[in-house]
């Protein structure tokens, strides 16, 4: 063997994989296709904010030293921060190292990278979830006068054309770009699916601290009724300021609000009706989250736009581009052990997967409800290298 356990991505949850796995003395490497952080670096735009506060970012044994905690890091802040984790924890990195295919042999796994193959028994997969936009299979019909871009394109409202933007996807990406493109001076219409609507404050302190302080991160996956759904759960509404940014607040800037796109016709995208139904399911939503932080304050409604358009000719003119904020997928094509499900996510209990010594981190819901944020991959990383130490003990004592 090269080594007893690869974990793949240097991100946060790759980096604090490695953290627990230097504790234990377990030999490892962190293989990471471009430099430490590289969707936090590559994949984001340019004024994208963390969403949670500055108060609430640490990884094990390291946090936030700055003189802002109820600020907002930017991405340059959480390229920095991450780094410094992988610099003080000596973390074993091989940056421009991609992994082309993983696949199992009876002592462990065969690891074919850019750079050669790699022998290990044992493999943490921390690559992330969003690998991939979403984008919807009708979008090859859209008039070519549209440009079409998805959150890894987005940069700035000035690298789009001039004239009108649809944007697509009301969760957090949606939300936050609909708001920078309307104030920079372009109309903008927000095409509004299912989402999850969260004030940024309540009664005086971040919602994300009442998430905390109420245990609901702390859930775990097991102690869920509905797993399979809350881990598709659209992102909250929120962004890395101190306001809250909901429909509300999008209407008020002058953001025409429209149903969810569902499909292309003769150049139109038709849009269904029913907005009231969607704003109402999550206004209650929201209404029950509070009931269990305090008993809660009556919310105030998503208000219903007096008319909808339920059609749009994007040959007009009116509409010059479109952000497609429609969410993101993993992407496991170079993953030969049969893991995958049907709709390419992993298959997994809690990070363990079926293949004996292979394992996740870093997935929605992965072992708590915080799992994918910062400050919430401690706690599952330590169960994962704890469960893996499990598996290496037991190998080695056969």
């Amino acid at each position: 063997m090269d080594v007893t356990t690869v974990v793949i991505g240097a991100g946060h949850a790759g980096l604090a994989a490695s953290h627990f796995l230097s504790a234990r003395s377990i030999d490892h490497v962190v293989l990471e296709r471009g430099e430490v952080a590289n969707s936090w670096r590559r994949e984001r735009w340019d004024s994208l904010r963390l969403l949670t506060p500055n108060w609430q970012s640490r990884l094990p044994g390291h946090h936030y030293e700055g003189d802002d905690p109820d600020g907002y890091m930017t991405m340059g802040e959480v390229v920095e921060f991450i780094e410094r984790f992988a610099a003080v924890t000596a973390a074993p990195v091989r940056t421009s190292c991609a992994v082309t295919s993983v696949r199992r042999v009876d002592e462990g796994y065969v690891i074919e990278t850019s750079t050669g193959p790699l022998r290990c028994r044992t493999v943490i997969i921390a690559s992330g979830a969003c690998n991939r936009p979403v984008v919807p299979a009708f979008s090859s019909a859209l008039p070519s006068s549209v440009e079409q871009f998805t959150p890894f394109d987005y940069r700035a409202p000035s690298k789009l054309p001039e004239g009108g933007v649809l944007v697509v996807g009301a969760s957090a990406t949606g939300v936050q770009l609909a708001a920078e493109l309307q104030r920079s001076g372009r109309p903008v219409t927000l095409s509004v699916g299912e989402h999850t609507r969260l004030p940024r404050t309540y009664r005086g302190k971040d919602i994300l601290w009442w998430m905390a302080t109420s245990g609901i991160w702390d859930q775990r996956y097991d102690e869920i009724d509905d797993l399979t759904r809350a881990r598709r759960l659209p992102s909250p509404q929120l962004a890395g300021t101190p306001s809250t940014l909901d429909l509300n607040a999008l209407t008020d800037l002058g953001v025409q609000l429209v149903g969810r796109w569902a499909a292309v016709r003769d150049s139109r995208a038709l849009f269904s009706g029913g907005l009231r139904n969607v704003f109402a399911l999550a206004d209650l939503k929201l209404q029950r989250l509070l009931e269990t932080f305090d008993g809660g304050s009556p919310v105030t409604p998503t208000r219903v736009p007096a008319s909808s358009r339920l059609q749009l000719d994007l040959g007009s003119g009116e509409i010059r581009s479109v952000v497609w904020a429609t969410g993101f997928r993993p992407v496991y094509d170079w993953l030969d052990v049969p893991v995958v499900s049907a709709k390419g996510h992993l298959e997994h209990d809690g990070g363990v997967l079926a293949s004996p010594g292979l394992y996740a981190l870093g997935l929605p819901v992965l072992r708590r409800r915080k799992s994918t944020f910062i400050h919430g991959i401690e706690d599952d990383a330590r169960d994962i290298v704890d469960h893996l130490s499990g598996h290496l003990s037991g190998h080695l004592a056969g």
